[in-house]
């Protein structure tokens, strides 16, 4: 066999292999994706029962699914109107996703952007925790940009609309022992029973930097900024300050405010 067979047939041979290694790697991708969405809406379900103060990280997906599904309920709200909305399945849409669709989004002008997302949906989901027919605690997703990343999260709000039972964020890749802090169960901590609003339904509450004075009458309305992380702890204020305003959940909450008075 020549020099240029032998060559010729190995290149053959790695091709063959290569071509192989490539069938079965996209196969197992197409295999393995619906695992993969249902793990991530495993997750997400799982933060939403945490934050709410109704389970906690350990609990199995049987237990995720059968308490979420017995305790929580899906609810579109249009973020035009401030209204609930049939335009959309609460159970299937995804607001991520409509995020980035221009047909069921808005480009947000620099000025309105605090919370770095550049295109807000026009509908999203929020999740109500009812008892005897009065709500307990609404759930509602909150996202924006920290010093690396955008965090993806949820704030738990009491029934009187404003009062935190707590907040968490279920993805973000802000750096581990800095912003990555978020995820500190001591700072998660200081979240529950702080107020959001004023009487006048203007958000108030604030990250603020060197530590919350227990003895300031602002007290109830701020918690610690991250140590050593001020870009990530600025993100999570300017976020926090986007959804609960008029161009997130404002005109929902003060509508669902007037329903409940």
């Amino acid at each position: 066999m020549s020099k240029n067979e032998s060559t010729s047939r190995t290149l053959l041979v790695a091709l063959a292999v290569s071509l192989v290694s490539s069938v079965f790697v996209a196969g197992a991708a197409v295999s393995l994706k619906p695992v993969q969405i249902e793990n991530r809406q495993l997750d997400k379900q799982r933060s939403i029962l945490s934050i709410a103060g109704l389970g906690d990280a350990r609990m199995s997906a049987r237990e995720v699914k059968d308490l979420f599904s017995g305790r929580i309920t899906a609810k579109v709200v249009d973020l035009q109107t401030g209204e609930f909305s049939d335009a959309q399945d609460a159970n299937t849409f995804d607001p991520l996703k409509a995020a980035r669709d221009p047909a069921l989004s808005d480009a947000l002008p620099g000025d309105k952007d605090i919370a770095m997302i550049k295109r807000r949906e026009r509908y999203t989901t929020v999740y109500m925790v009812e008892k005897d027919g009065a709500l307990e605690t609404l759930i509602l997703p909150i996202r924006g940009y920290g010093l690396w990343s955008t965090l993806h999260g949820f704030m738990a709000v009491k029934g009187d609309l404003n009062t935190v039972v707590g907040m968490g964020f279920y993805q973000h890749a802000e750096t581990p022992g800095l912003g990555g802090e978020v995820d500190n169960p001591n700072w998660k901590a200081q979240w529950p029973g702080k107020v959001l609003f004023d009487d006048a339904g203007k958000p108030i509450i604030r990250i603020v930097k060197g530590g919350v004075d227990p003895s300031s009458p602002d007290a109830a309305n701020q918690v610690d900024a991250l140590a050593g992380a001020t870009l990530t702890s600025n993100g999570v204020d300017r976020l926090i300050q986007f959804w609960l305003g008029e161009q997130g959940f404002g005109p929902f909450l003060a509508k669902l405010r007037t329903q409940g008075a």
